[in-house]
Formats: structure tokens, C-alpha cells, sequence
């Protein structure tokens, strides 16, 4: 991640839904559309600066790759996801039934999303490493973001203060490999399935 902390990358995918600058904002609009579109592979920073309706200078001089760009949409389409997430959640009264939930909406809304569930359907060697090798950054923001509710279910709940980090990476995993490889024992498209693992498997390990 560079000189990257998971903070400021947490911060970038949960205090900036909209990027401050207009130009970049009509940029990242015009790639989401694009990719989701045609593709990663089929598309170029080209295609993106002539949807955006600026030149290709004008791309690279904010986003520098094609790479970068890729990343910055992808971001920024996970920051409204978890802002979502967190209005499913925010009214159930404890951290395991949140847990629950927040496993199943995150697999649902990723598989209809025409984003991320296209691309996994359509180009999942070309989305594959923002998932895994060049994933960090987002898998940092989500590892982030979860264990930012488990300190404050530790603080509301009464739960033993020990460091929440571990736990959320191993949610987050789970969910992640779910979403690469759905399939077996359990159909993940079933969400009542869903739901009875994460209540099994995912809550438990908040007492672990």
C-alpha cells in the first residue's frame, strides 16, 4: 500500500463519498459506467476521458494508471457500500445479529451490484488480483471499518477488550472467498443458508 496506513485508507473509503475535486468525481463516474459497461479489459483511460468529456492528460494527471483509476472506482463503490451496510445494521440491537446481517447484505448487494458482481461474472481473471493481490487497500478499509463496530460493541456490550483486528480480518476473509468461490456445502444465493452460517460459524467467533 505504499506509504498508506489502513487508517487513511479507511478514511478514504468512509469520510469521501465524492471526491473533493469535481474533475476527479466526473472521472470516476464516467469509469464506473464504462467498466461496467465493457469491462476492465475492454476498456481504455481513453474511453473513460471521452465518456468524462476531458482529455486523456487531464486522466492521467489525477489518477496516473489506468491501474490507479481502476482502484479509485472500485474504492470509491466500496465507501457508498459500507455508508449502506451501515444504514441495514445500525438499528439491530447486538453485534452478533449485525454480524449476521451485515454477512448477508454484503453478499447480496456485491453479487447484484453491476460493478463488482459483472465484473466477478464477466472478467473474474482480469477483476481477480483488486480482489486478492492488489486488493490491500480495500481488504484494509473493510478490515478497518469492522473492527471500528467491534471496539464499540466491546464498549456498548460489555465484550473483553481484547484487539478486534483478528476477527474482522477472518470475517472479512470468509466473506471474500464466499464471493470468489460460492461454490459449496452451503448456497450462499439462499440467504435463509446465509444467514444460518454466519448465526453458526461468523457470531461465535465474536466470544472467541
Amino acid at each position: 500500500m505504499g506509504t498508506d496506513t489502513n487508517d487513511s485508507w479507511l478514511a478514504r473509503a468512509l469520510a469521501r463519498p465524492m471526491p473533493e475535486d469535481r474533475t476527479a468525481g466526473r472521472i470516476l463516474d464516467a469509469a464506473l459506467e464504462q467498466f461496467t459497461l465493457l469491462g476492465l479489459r475492454r476498456s481504455s483511460v481513453d474511453d473513460v476521458a471521452k465518456r468524462a468529456g476531458v482529455s486523456r492528460v487531464t486522466v492521467y494527471r489525477r489518477f496516473q494508471t489506468k491501474d490507479k483509476l481502476v482502484q479509485d472506482t472500485l474504492l470509491r463503490e466500496l465507501s457508498r457500500f459500507l455508508q449502506q451496510l451501515d444504514s441495514v445494521v445500525a438499528e439491530l440491537p447486538t453485534m452478533n445479529e449485525r454480524v449476521v446481517e451485515g454477512f448477508v447484505v454484503a453478499l447480496r448487494h456485491t453479487r447484484a451490484h453491476p460493478l463488482f458482481g459483472g465484473l466477478l461474472r464477466l472478467e473474474p481473471e482480469v477483476v481477480l488480483p483488486y480482489l486478492t493481490v492488489r486488493g490491500s487497500s480495500s481488504l484494509a478499509a473493510t478490515v478497518e471499518y469492522l473492527t471500528a463496530h467491534l471496539r464499540r460493541a466491546q464498549q456498548v456490550e460489555g465484550r473483553p477488550d481484547d484487539d478486534p483486528r483478528p476477527v474482522a480480518e477472518l470475517m472479512v476473509r470468509v466473506a471474500v472467498s464466499f464471493l470468489l468461490n460460492p461454490a459449496g456445502c452451503i448456497e450462499m444465493d439462499d440467504e435463509d443458508q446465509a444467514r444460518a452460517f454466519a448465526r453458526r460459524y461468523l457470531a461465535p467467533l465474536l466470544d472467541a
